[in-house]
């Protein structure tokens, strides 16, 4: 398989039922988010995690690849079929696990911190902005053209990624800048 097909050099490009739209839809760009997530998500891993908070991230990142198959999925054609793209309230239920996991071993958050730390910790926080800017195009979709459990993934991660920057820097013995 050619990694160039020359179908998209007019600027379209297509769903996963076929049609053809501009590569600067809403939908698109917001799939495109979720792709850039997922390229800061693997910053983060390449930048040296704890091994269990890396095993969490290599989850996540099989489940942005999930959440964009969703979104280049707007009738839900192949997400009947297709397990492997399937997010759903047991991913969110995982998510929040995880926070409790990690927030156990934090000291209680009284201020706002500044993004930053170790390195590790630093991507963190940037894959955590890169998630909101990825929730607010998937939610200028519109409630009914986003299944409430993908906003609420999308949603939920930027608080794990929150809370893994501070778990991350926390055992590296990174002091958190206070704002």
């Amino acid at each position: 398989m050619k990694i160039y097909t020359r179908t998209g050099d007019d600027g379209e490009t297509s769903l996963f039922d076929g049609r053809r739209v501009l590569k600067s839809a809403q939908r698109v760009d917001a799939y495109g988010e979720v792709d850039e997530l997922g390229a800061a998500i693997g910053v983060a891993m390449a930048s040296g995690l704890p091994p269990d908070i890396a095993d969490m991230l290599q989850q996540v990142a099989r489940d942005l690849f999930a959440v964009g198959g969703r979104l280049a999925d707007p009738d839900q054609k192949v997400a009947a079929r297709v397990r492997k793209i399937a997010v759903g309230q047991a991913e969110v239920a995982r998510l929040e696990q995880w926070i409790d996991r990690l927030e156990a071993e934090l000291p209680p958050l009284r201020r706002f911190i500044l993004p930053g730390g170790s390195p590790a910790g630093a991507a963190l926080h940037l894959a955590r902005t890169v998630c909101r800017r990825a929730e607010r195009r998937i939610t200028a979709l519109g409630p009914n053209e986003v299944e409430s459990e993908l906003r609420a993934y999308v949603n939920r991660l930027s608080d794990f990624l929150f809370v893994a920057a501070r778990a991350v820097n926390h055992r590296a013995g990174v002091p958190e800048l206070e704002w």
